[in-house]
């Protein structure tokens, strides 16, 4: 079988994680690289054995070659990219968020609806092996009806964690290229994905977002924190939580970003919790299963933060070789993203919102 040629497009740091999945594959390769800063195009493109360095994306969809672009850019690229690209007769794989509103997201799907090609979001963490396992267990009954998803968010401080400069976050600040704040929109959308993931759709959410002044930035610029964004699905008596917390202070292990991701599953029969994303805090198991009255270990494979982007590569190119969509294909992709706007929209208006009903 042919292998699929993909562009990645956009070579900043999260690029290294993405192309850990083509590495050692018959079925797919990446063709080129694309990035405005042709330097850094240069050395990726060096360190991944690339032959094809693009600095205009324009370039990337003329090359027949191509059969899938992945979008490495800032969110407010992530819709007109995309629809190029489906007019281009490319298969797209869009980090999340997929767009900055639902109507942009309609676009999208439309898109490659029209161009018969597959939209997918990048999400990691749904790939993440602990909460693969835990949905299989849910959909066991393992534990019963799900009640409750707890998650929780902290950031810290690691020696070990990747040396991020504080321009490669600037635009995340900006509301009209980031759709949100860094915390609640850009990393809490990997939490809105699994809340999806493991509890179904959301039919009504509340949420309190509050501002952090940046000490780094001598107070000129706030992070969206501390917030807690309450919410009801759409499954009978079931209800979620996700709280946010920017802590600095805290002194995190992590050979990435240091952020103290965790997640509990309460079901009528048990619980399970997911202990680990990013990085690792609280020493117990990745997860564990509570239930008759014991706590026990769940043993699970490839529970290093590189191994869920390398599953979500390796779906990705699985599913167009075999004709099927992707896990968070565009509807899915669109429904997250309600969940999250909401999410602002609710904060914003002091309301409950509805997913369903944000444009």
């Amino acid at each position: 079988m042919k292998p699929i040629r993909a562009a990645i497009v956009g070579c900043g740091r999260i690029a290294d994680l993405h192309q850990l999945g083509y590495q050692g594959r018959e079925d797919a390769v990446i063709a080129a690289v694309c990035d405005t800063n042709q330097s850094l195009a240069k050395k990726r493109a060096k360190s991944w054995g690339v032959e094809k360095v693009y600095t205009d994306y324009a370039q990337v969809l003329e090359d027949k070659e191509i059969d899938l672009v992945e979008l490495l850019t800032p969110h407010h690229l992530h819709c007109p990219m995309t629809v190029q690209a489906a007019a281009a007769g490319k298969h797209i794989s869009v980090q999340k968020p997929m767009a900055l509103s639902a109507a942009e997201a309609d676009a999208m799907i439309s898109a490659a609806d029209k161009a018969g090609v597959i939209l997918r979001v990048y999400e990691n963490f749904v790939y993440y092996a602990p909460a693969v396992r835990a949905r299989q267990m849910i959909e066991a009954g393992e534990i019963g009806d799900v009640r409750a998803v707890r998650l929780h968010v902290s950031t810290g401080t690691a020696d070990t964690s990747w040396d991020v400069p504080l321009s490669a976050w600037l635009w995340r600040m900006n509301e009209k290229q980031c759709g949100g704040g860094p915390l609640v929109f850009d990393h809490g959308y990997h939490l809105f994905s699994v809340a999806y993931y493991l509890g179904g759709p959301v039919e009504r959410v509340y949420a309190w977002i509050d501002k952090t002044p940046l000490q780094q930035t001598a107070g000129l610029l706030h992070i969206d924190a501390p917030a807690v964004i309450m919410f009801q699905y759409k499954a009978e008596r079931s209800y979620g939580v996700l709280d946010i917390e920017h802590t600095p202070k805290m002194r995190i292990y992590s050979q990435y970003y240091a952020d103290d991701d965790r997640i509990e599953v309460i079901g009528e029969k048990g619980i399970l919790f997911i202990n680990r994303y990013t990085a690792r805090t609280v020493d117990l198991p990745e997860l564990m299963l509570f239930k008759d009255g014991k706590t026990t270990p769940i043993p699970v494979e490839g529970v290093e933060w590189h191994d869920s982007f390398i599953a979500a590569t390796r779906d990705c190119f699985e599913k167009i070789q075999a004709g099927q969509q992707p896990r968070l294909d565009g509807p899915t992709g669109k429904a997250v993203l309600q969940f999250a706007l909401a999410a602002l929209q609710s904060a914003a208006q002091g309301r409950e919102i509805r997913p369903a009903e944000v444009e």
